[in-house]
């Protein structure tokens, strides 16, 4: 696992060019992590600007076009963060010098990740729920999520299932319950009852009277 994982359904060459710079920042090569996330926020470049990119435009007026087009703050947001790989970038390229400097690195990487993450919601209508994604050190280090992120991974799990029974109740169609009343009448007892010992005393009282005669 990466945490670039997701984009690699949306764009499988810039998940490559990405992995690779990961790989080099794991193994220790801090500058060509650097230049390596550099190329991975001009072809993003390229990607965008599609039909209107042209062979020796360079990054710089990629992005300069770029700017002049944005609008939001994830936008703008974007185009900050492809401008600091391709200083860095740049600056990793040109130095005369090696310079060993893994937070840099590092920070290009979160920097790639963050753009990567604007590039599939704005550019590639990706789910949002990317967004709510944040680079893991322990992913990058040993290919295992932190608990944090198998966490998170969960809660989403749950909430799509949520989701998918609330759907699939409400389009299960309703069923109608009608109460039918009882047929049977309770019979009078009582009355019966009362009846059958009014006779019997009328009987009674009749044989006495016959008797006294």
């Amino acid at each position: 696992m990466t945490n670039f994982d997701f984009l690699k359904k949306i764009d499988n060459n810039l998940y490559e060019i990405i992995t690779e710079a990961e790989k080099l920042y794991t193994s220790e090569f801090f500058e060509q992590c650097i230049t390596q996330t550099r190329r991975f926020g001009e072809q993003m470049c390229k990607n965008i600007m599609a039909d209107n990119y042209r062979f020796d435009e360079s990054f710089d007026n990629m992005l300069a076009t770029m700017k002049d087009k944005a609008h939001s703050i994830p936008e703008k947001e974007f185009i900050d963060d492809l401008y600091f790989l391709k200083k860095q970038g740049n600056i990793s390229v040109h130095s005369s010098t090696v310079k060993r400097d893994g937070i840099l690195a590092f920070e290009c990487l979160q920097r790639a990740f963050e753009a990567s993450i604007n590039y599939a919601v704005l550019y590639k209508k990706g789910s949002r729920t990317i967004l709510k994604k944040q680079y893991d050190v322990n992913l990058l280090m040993t290919g295992k999520p932190s608990l944090r992120e198998k966490y998170q991974e969960k809660r989403q799990e749950k909430g799509q299932k949520k989701i998918q029974t609330q759907k699939k109740t409400a389009n299960k169609p309703k069923q109608s319950y009608t109460m039918k009343t009882s047929s049977k009448k309770k019979k009078p007892v009582f009355w019966i009852f009362t009846g059958i010992s009014a006779i019997i005393s009328a009987i009674m009282l009749l044989a006495i009277l016959i008797l006294t005669l």
